[in-house]
């Protein structure tokens, strides 16, 4: 039996996971999170086989999520679900400790495969993602540490420094910290170079947000 966990921050999309995989005989649903701090918890209490995890959680971040589980508990095996299908997001998902990769494009069924399959050893990712370079390629986020990559994700989707340093349990200063450090990585002075960086790199829709 294949003991998982889900960690979405929408209950009605936890609940279509439960209810999918309800109908398989060798998997059982022992807990949910939606946040973090939810999600370490469980790990800690339920100590599952494997995780489900989205990646884009409200006022929180999914690849913080991975690596607290990740070092709660290192046989844990994590199975990404997510709506991003950028080589950036899947790079910063395996460096933070995930096993595979799969998008909300895939068929349930795909979904089912990839839980057993990460169960039993092996990486993961949906057919959708299959020529996206595991490594992120050569892009100009390649080299960002996964909290550096999560902290301009939030930074360009239009979140304040403020929220940031809440969502992932900074104080604004080290927030402030961080920016620069990415700014010198990015070769980026300013927040629009680093919306445009962000871009071209697939991290955001350019027209979507704006810099905090």
């Amino acid at each position: 039996m294949i003991r998982i966990i889900l960690v979405d921050d929408h209950a009605i999309v936890r609940s279509g996971y439960r209810r999918l995989l309800s109908s398989e005989a060798d998997i059982d649903v022992v807990g949910e999170a939606a946040t973090v701090q939810e999600a370490n918890a469980l790990v800690q209490r339920v100590r599952p086989d494997v995780a489900l995890v989205d990646l884009s959680l409200k006022h929180s971040s999914g690849l913080e999520a991975i690596a607290g589980m990740a070092a709660r508990l290192p046989p844990l095996r994590i199975l990404v679900l997510s709506m991003h299908d950028g080589a950036g997001h899947l790079a910063q998902a395996l460096k933070a400790g995930a096993h595979g990769y799969l998008t909300k494009c895939s068929e349930p069924e795909e979904v089912v495969d990839g839980i057993r399959a990460v169960m039993r050893g092996r990486r993961v990712l949906s057919r959708d993602m299959q020529d996206v370079s595991p490594d992120g390629g050569d892009g100009p986020l390649h080299d960002l540490k996964p909290r550096e990559f999560e902290l301009l994700r939030l930074l360009v989707q239009g979140e304040s420094v403020q929220d940031i340093a809440i969502a992932l349990h900074l104080s604004p200063k080290t927030v402030l910290n961080y920016l620069t450090t990415i700014r010198q990585k990015l070769g980026a002075d300013n927040d629009f170079k680093l919306m445009h960086l962000a871009a071209r790199s697939g991290l955001v829709d350019f027209g979507a947000a704006a810099p905090a």
